[in-house]
C-alpha cells in the first residue's frame, strides 16, 4: 500500500488551512484510515508528528441499515458527524499562527437604510 506515503503527505500537510474527510464505503477493513484519523494517536512520519490532527474518517456503514430510521435522517447524521471535527480544527489552525478574528463591522445607519428596515426595527 501507499500508507507511508498518505502518512507523509498529511503531517506535511497538518501544518497548512486544511481538512481531510475521509468517508470509508464497503465492508473493508478500515484499520489504516483510523490510524490517518489520528484521534487516538498523533500521525507521525519519519519521526515527525503531524501539528495537528487534520482527518477526520467516518465509516459510511455505521449509518446504513438503522432500522427504523428514514434516508433523509440518517444522511443527516452522517453530514453530522463527517463535518463534526472541522471547527475545531480551523480554529487549531488559526491559534497555531496567532490568527485573531476582526472584530464584527459595525453597522452605520443612514436615512435610506432606516427607512429600508421594517417598521418594527426602525
Amino acid at each position: 500500500t501507499d500508507m507511508p506515503q498518505t502518512c507523509e503527505a498529511i503531517v506535511n500537510a497538518a501544518s497548512l488551512p486544511l481538512s481531510i474527510i475521509i468517508v470509508g464505503v464497503g465492508d473493508a477493513d478500515f484499520e489504516a484510515m483510523n490510524i490517518l484519523d489520528g484521534d487516538d494517536v498523533r500521525l507521525s512520519s519519519r519521526g515527525r508528528y503531524a501539528e495537528r490532527d487534520i482527518v477526520q474518517f467516518v465509516p459510511m456503514r455505521e449509518f446504513m441499515g438503522r432500522a427504523g430510521e428514514n434516508p433523509a435522517a440518517i444522511q443527516a447524521i452522517l453530514a453530522k458527524e463527517v463535518l463534526e471535527e472541522i471547527p475545531d480544527q480551523f480554529l487549531s489552525y488559526m491559534k497555531s499562527r496567532n490568527i485573531k478574528p476582526k472584530p464584527p463591522l459595525q453597522r452605520q445607519l443612514t436615512i435610506s437604510s432606516v427607512t429600508s428596515l421594517p417598521v418594527s426595527e426602525q
